[in-house]
């Protein structure tokens, strides 16, 4: 029996990641705005043990956009509404830290984290499209790495905010009419680069002391800025090979930056299609590779360049030489896509199709699906993964009642939740208030000496 476990998180994006998913027999269409199928799908999750379910966000569409996102719930909304049916799961959700306000969103997660009690986590992202600026009245998108400087200060701001009360700062004596010990009280008062934030913040630290960090960055910005500050980090590497690569590198970053490595969580997406046989496995990628008619496959590429029309371009010819452009946007990816499109020798009608649907080492049986995640777990390549099912809830349905079970008999993966909050159940422990600290390191100087 494996001590160490997999952690396993649960993209639930509407009717699944695959831009056609509304379109398969078994999807729901409406699902992106259906409360009901998102809590059927988060129970469903829930009573498998996994560790957490995640919702995206983006904030700027056009007709162009996957179906999914035209018409979909506000994420924190969402959380809220999931965080009164469940728990024990964790549940995490994007925000931006380009067009958001720390403040806010400090206000935002720990109160999800209180309605919750303790199982709130937070993707911090930069936001990569640069129709976002036209929706929040700035005059330009602010470039890649200027974002994440951005949101360096913003996390810092937002972690000390959540630091404003020690934990037993609150008395609520009513004989003595003593509500709180005012020296637990903490005032931020930061004045940096980009923001200028007072503080205190008018609530509480949570049950887990606050929320989980979550980060995707995989340019060389993203990658600095994720080993420096997120509990988990979601990637997107296709082979075991790559994986390993980055697993290794966020992890020297994270020692370099004086943090346990084995407190920065590595969870690569996993796309798994199931199948009795491997040529059923497939033949249920090809219906879904099948669904995407080819002009939709092109405007979703061209989502991750900043909407970019790709139709002048000949459709059989070889994919075009587009230089840096892209790399204000999703700058690993789009560096991705014109990579693997060079090393395969990719027409743009096959690249086109392969970024609607990618292909992965999860496809086959229950059990070869289970031997390739093992492999990867015990290879070096991950902590635990960040499952995108290409359609739901089938995905799901087949992920947690065919592989799942396997991995549970192999002792890879919980029976039974080790804690009543998201760190806990991911093995992480809650931070110290920094100030409850200072003085506990003062305390301890003084009796020292």
């Amino acid at each position: 029996m494996s001590e160490r476990k997999m952690r396993l998180g649960a993209f639930l994006s509407g009717s699944g990641g695959n831009m056609a998913s509304w379109r398969h027999p078994t999807s729901v269409p409406d699902g992106a705005v259906n409360l009901e199928y998102y809590k059927t799908m988060t129970l469903k999750a829930e009573d498998a043990k996994l560790d957490f379910v995640f919702f995206g966000d983006g904030l700027y569409i056009s007709e162009k956009s996957h179906p999914n996102f035209l018409n979909r719930f506000e994420p924190l909304t969402l959380l809220a509404a999931l965080s009164q049916v469940t728990t024990k799961i964790g549940l995490a959700a994007t925000l931006s830290t380009t067009y958001s306000d720390p403040y806010t969103v400090a206000r935002q997660f720990s109160s999800i984290d209180h309605l919750s009690n303790g199982r709130a986590g937070w993707n911090i992202v930069t936001s990569p499209l640069e129709g976002s600026a036209a929706n929040y009245s700035k005059p330009e998108h602010p470039q890649h790495d200027l974002r994440y400087r951005m949101a360096g200060e913003f996390v810092e701001i937002t972690k000390g905010l959540w630091d404003s009360w020690e934990d037993d700062a609150f008395i609520r004596d009513k004989k003595s009419g003593v509500f709180i010990d005012p020296k637990k009280l903490h005032r931020l008062d930061h004045v940096g680069e980009f923001y200028s934030v007072q503080g205190p913040l008018n609530i509480s630290r949570s049950k887990q002391g606050r929320p989980i960090l979550i980060q995707a960055g995989s340019s060389e910005s993203g990658r600095g800025f994720a080993a420096t500050v997120a509990d988990a980090i979601f990637t997107g590497q296709a082979t075991s090979a790559d994986a390993t690569g980055f697993y290794q590198d966020i992890k020297q970053r994270a020692a370099n930056a004086g943090r346990d490595p084995g407190e920065v969580l590595i969870l690569p997406g996993c796309s798994p299609i199931v199948g009795a046989t491997p040529e059923e496995a497939e033949a249920k990628y090809q219906e879904i590779a099948n669904l995407v008619v080819i002009e939709d496959a092109l405007n979703y590429l061209g989502r991750y360049f900043n909407d970019m029309d790709f139709s002048p371009y000949e459709l059989d010819g070889p994919f075009p030489d587009l230089g840096d452009f892209g790399r204000n946007g999703w700058e690993s990816t789009t560096d991705r896509i014109k990579q693997l499109a060079k090393d395969e020798n990719l027409t743009l009608r096959e690249m086109a199709i392969r970024s609607t649907t990618p292909r992965n080492e999860f496809i086959g049986t229950p059990a070869q699906v289970a031997d390739t995640m093992q492999a990867w777990f015990e290879g070096g390549s991950a902590d635990g993964f960040m499952l995108v099912p290409s359609v739901l809830p089938q995905g799901l349905n087949d992920f947690v009642d065919q592989v799942l079970p396997i991995l549970k008999d192999r002792g890879l993966f919980r029976t039974e939740y080790e804690a009543d909050t998201l760190r806990g159940n991911l093995g992480l422990p809650k931070p110290e208030n920094r100030y409850a600290k200072k003085a506990n390191a003062r305390d301890a100087g003084v009796r020292s000496s």
